[in-house]
Parts: C-alpha cells; sequence; structure tokens
C-alpha cells in the first residue's frame, strides 16, 4: 500500500472513499485522523448498489470494506447521515466484518433494525440513536448531525471536527424552504459552522449538471393535487418506496378529494410504519392493503405502489402485465410517476410505461410535468451553500465521472480555488495544507449473490456473462483400462444454436481418435484436446467459442 506514499506529517487528517465517486450508489467514506502508522477511523454511510444487465444474477452490489476491517481496533463508527439505501444498505451485510457502533437518527434506526431483524444481527450491532442536531465525540472526531433537505426523512449533513480540521460532509441534500414534512435546512447552523472556518466540504454531485434551483417539494404537491382532483377514474401513484414527502403528498390529495389509500409494496409499507414509529404521517388515516383495491368504486381509490424504476417483480409492473393477484386498472385511469428514471433503468421504466399504454392506461411521468423534484442540489444551490459555509477546499463526491469534473470547475468558478476529484480507494490529505492524494488503500467491489457475499470483480457474475453470450457445452467420455471408449461419447449443450451439437459430438469423436493411446492415458491432457477441438469447430461452423468442460473417467 505505501508504493504510492507521499511525505507524512506528524497529524493529518484525511478521507478514503471506498465507494460513492465516480458512480451514483454504494456510499462508503472514510476519514482518519492522526499519524499514518497510528490512524484513527471513521465511516460515513455503508450503502449499496443495485445489480446492472451486466451483473447476472446479482441483485446487490457492496464496497469491498477489507482494508477497515484490518483496521477495525481503531475504528471508532459507522455514522450513517439517512436512511437511503445507498447510505445504509450495506450495512446489515458488512456489520460483521467492522464490528463497530452504528451512529443514526430515529428514522434511519427504524428503518435499519428491519435490516439487521432480517439478516439476524438485531441482538449484537449497537446503534445509537442521535436526534437531529445532536453532537457527539467519537476517538478523534467531534461530530454534529446537522439538518438538511433531502427526499426522505431525517437526512443530515454531518459535521467532523479533529485536531488537524473541520469538515462538512454535505450527505444528500437540496436547498427546500417549503418541505412536506421535517424541520428543514438549518441555514442559520450552516452559517455559523461556515463563520467559524471550514477547511473542506465534501459534497454531493448528483444535480450539478442542472442550472438554478430545484423545485419545492410544496410545488410537487400542488401540482398532484391539481392531477387527482381532475382524474375521474382511478389514481395510481408510483415513487420511491422512501420517499415519505411524496407519499404524505399523495395522502393528503386522496383525503382532499374523497379517496381511499391503497398501499402496495412492501417496502413501503415498512418505511410508513417506520414513520409513524418517529411520529410522523399521525394525520393520514386509516391506509387499506392491497387486497381491498377492488372493492372500492374507480373514483374513491388511490394506489400508492412500489415499481417507479421498472422493478419486474415491484407492483406497478406486475400491474402494467395484468398479472397481480389483487389490482387491475382499466382504460381511463390514471399512473403518475413521480420519480426520476435512474441511468440504467431507462429500459425497465419504457417495458411498463408499454405495458401500461397497451392496456390503455394513461400516463404521466416526471419528464411531462411537475410531479417529482429532485432530491439534490442544483448549481444555484451549491453556489449558495458555498456561500454560507465559505469552505477553503471541496471535494465532490456522490456522482459519475462528469458529475465530479462539472462539480469541480463549476466550484472553481465559485471562487474555491483548491479542488480536487477523488477516486474510490485512494488516501487525500484534507488537512493540513491543500488537498493532496498521499497514498492508496485497497478496494473493490462484492457481489450478494442469493444468500452469499461473493467477489464482483472474479466472481460468478463473470462466467455468467460468458455464458449468456455463448453457451456452454459438457463432453463425457468414459475409457476402459485399454484407453478406448467404454461408451458412446455424450455430449450436451445449452445456449447453442439448433443442430450444432452433432457437428460439435463429430469434432469431439475426430479428436479421441485421432489421440495415440499413450498419450489418452494423461486424462487431463486429454480433456484439453477435446475442448480445444470442439471450440474449434463451433468457431469455424458459429462463429463462436463457447464454454467447454470436458470430464474423461476411466474404468
Amino acid at each position: 500500500m505505501n508504493a504510492r506514499r507521499r511525505a507524512a506529517l506528524p497529524h493529518e487528517l484525511v478521507f478514503l472513499p471506498l465507494g460513492g465517486t465516480g458512480e451514483i450508489g454504494m456510499n462508503c467514506y472514510c476519514y482518519g485522523s492522526g499519524p499514518a502508522d497510528d490512524r484513527h477511523w471513521l465511516m460515513v454511510d455503508l450503502g449499496v448498489k443495485f445489480g446492472e444487465d451486466s451483473d447476472p444474477g446479482i441483485d446487490v452490489i457492496l464496497p469491498d470494506v477489507g482494508f477497515l476491517s484490518a483496521e477495525k481496533p481503531r475504528l471508532h463508527a459507522i455514522v450513517l447521515t439517512h436512511a437511503h439505501e445507498d447510505h445504509l444498505g450495506a450495512v446489515a451485510w458488512l456489520w460483521p466484518q467492522l464490528e463497530c457502533p452504528v451512529y443514526c437518527t430515529p428514522f434511519a434506526a427504524q428503518i435499519l433494525a428491519l435490516k439487521l431483524k432480517e439478516a439476524g444481527l438485531d441482538e449484537q450491532v449497537p446503534v445509537k440513536v442521535m436526534p437531529v442536531g445532536s453532537r457527539f465525540t467519537l476517538g478523534p472526531f467531534a461530530c454534529e448531525y446537522v439538518s438538511v433537505t433531502h427526499s426522505i426523512p431525517e437526512p443530515t449533513a454531518l459535521l467532523i471536527e479533529t485536531p488537524e480540521g473541520r469538515v462538512l460532509h454535505s450527505g444528500d441534500w437540496k436547498i427546500d424552504r417549503k418541505p412536506v414534512l421535517g424541520q428543514g435546512m438549518d441555514e442559520r447552523r450552516l452559517r455559523e459552522i461556515g463563520g467559524k472556518g471550514v477547511d473542506v466540504l465534501v459534497c454531493d454531485s448528483t444535480n450539478v449538471l442542472r442550472e438554478g434551483f430545484s423545485p419545492s417539494e410544496a410545488e410537487v404537491a400542488e401540482r398532484i393535487m391539481e392531477l387527482v382532483k381532475r382524474a375521474g377514474g382511478r389514481v395510481a401513484i408510483t415513487t420511491f418506496a422512501s420517499h415519505l414527502d411524496r407519499i404524505a403528498t399523495a395522502i393528503r390529495a386522496a383525503r382532499a378529494t374523497g379517496r381511499e389509500v391503497v398501499i402496495a409494496g412492501r417496502a413501503m409499507r415498512n418505511t410508513i410504519e417506520a414513520a409513524r414509529a418517529c411520529g410522523m404521517l399521525n394525520d393520514s388515516g386509516r391506509l387499506l392493503d392491497e387486497e381491498e383495491f377492488g372493492y372500492l368504486p374507480p373514483d374513491k381509490v388511490m394506489l400508492l405502489c412500489t415499481g417507479s424504476q421498472g422493478e419486474p417483480r415491484a407492483a406497478i409492473a406486475r400491474i402494467a402485465e395484468d398479472m397481480h393477484p389483487h389490482i387491475s386498472l382499466e382504460p381511463g385511469d390514471l399512473v403518475i410517476f413521480s420519480s426520476k428514471t435512474i441511468p440504467g433503468n431507462e429500459k425497465e421504466v419504457g417495458r411498463v410505461l408499454n405495458n401500461l399504454a397497451r392496456l390503455d392506461i394513461d400516463t404521466i411521468t416526471g419528464e411531462d410535468d411537475l410531479v417529482h423534484s429532485s432530491g439534490h442540489p442544483r448549481q444555484g444551490e451549491l453556489a449558495m451553500v458555498y456561500e454560507w459555509l465559505k469552505p477553503r477546499a471541496l471535494i465532490p463526491m456522490h456522482g459519475e465521472p462528469r458529475h465530479l469534473r462539472t462539480h469541480r470547475d463549476f466550484a472553481k468558478a465559485q471562487g474555491i480555488r483548491d479542488v480536487l476529484i477523488p477516486r474510490d480507494g485512494h488516501i487525500l490529505r484534507l488537512a493540513p495544507g491543500p488537498l493532496e492524494n498521499i497514498d492508496e488503500a485497497p478496494f473493490g467491489r462484492l457481489h450478494v449473490d442469493g444468500r452469499l457475499i461473493v467477489p464482483g470483480e472474479d466472481g460468478p457474475a463473470r462466467q455468467r456473462r460468458k455464458l449468456s453470450f455463448v453457451g456452454i457445452v459438457f463432453v463425457s467420455i468414459v475409457m476402459n483400462g485399454k484407453s478406448e471408449l467404454a461408451a458412446e461419447i455424450n455430449l450436451q449443450a445449452d445456449g447453442l444454436p439448433i443442430g450444432l451439437e452433432g457437428e460439435l459430438l463429430e469434432a469431439a469423436e475426430l479428436a479421441f481418435g485421432s489421440t495415440p493411446k499413450p498419450r489418452r492415458k494423461d486424462k487431463n491432457a486429454l480433456a484439453e484436446t477435446i475442448r480445444t477441438s470442439v471450440r474449434r469447430a463451433a468457431d469455424m461452423i458459429w462463429g463462436k467459442k463457447p464454454i467447454v468442460k470436458v470430464t474423461v473417467v476411466q474404468v
């Protein structure tokens, strides 16, 4: 690890991202304080990223925290900024490697408790529940939760003060002066922090490509109210299961228009129950289960459901395929996609929209109308927070490379001269002195494959990708003691064009027959000869080289 180590200082504050830079999701940021050979660590967020088409069979991707696992005697805590999956979803999977306290706000604690219970860790993980605005000390790190606004209850920025310097870790945020729920952004406190000096602002970059200011949740609520009032038939609203502001907006629109509210989707139901446990949504009234949907008149029902990103097993996808056991929609009904399509999900969302169109159901998306507002800051909001905090330096985080690069250029144009784009696995010195890459640490991705955690780089997904392109061939050879065939060569194939198996079987038979008997005694060499011959024959006929597995048995 020390091959690239630059001049060490007696005491320094460093920043190590293990996920969340150069990508959307899998946020995992580590702060280190002290000398390089005795550094104390604090982890901020530990989230997941969801699997992509290029990772067949993989639903969840985790950051590799092996470096911090080796440092766990000096890892003081994991501090969670809010309850989104890409910030806390990996805790239940990776906590056994880290074995440290977890600090979070009451709502995040409710969401985390469900995940820990599913993992059988609810009696093991020491969760410290801290209200928004609280201050707490973890080794050399003096921390403070500062209230911000985002698309989930109790989002926070984290002020981190150490002997070497002060950092404001923004978490996910936007400026919303009229949030539907929550206490809103603590502008006064952020200005106070800026007045005392901020060495480094580590800042959300997700929406930096857009100019101006994000619309308020109040504006979205007003528009949804108008659409629901105008609707004559059933109304279904699909949004992120964790977006409690939007859920509250939909419920209020339903109550104002005399509609009952039906909830479809376990994740959304869990979010609502967590909110009520924290004293939110107390005025929402009784929320019905999906089994009650069919008994309500069309103009007296609103459906709140999961699946805004086109997830195939989510409620709206099954409804669009007319495959849901309890819910069906008819021509003239309205489905509102109160969300933004996350990059990479366009195909899945398009499939759901097309299926709804085949049923002659009206749809409205965030691209069509003001039925969604991002929870991340545009350029106008970034400039305003820069003015409040007046940071000496800035590190853009939480974004793909184009977001981080644009954020760097924008921050410099706003007068912040010291800006450095981080990379996962790079250790950056934050203080004292200017920002500087000083070292590297091991990092990577882990895949959740069913109930198991497996390597991401050289794990089973890599082999599955190949299988999806070229298929697989199994060849079985049984020889007698004279190295002659004791039975016919057996060849089976999956994923190959019809009729190719016979050609490949001939290639295997020819390869066996042309191998001298003395060489057949080396079963591994014989298997490799046949494997190569079958692959070569497939390439000549088909133009592709399948995976070939050869078994040689002598009886």
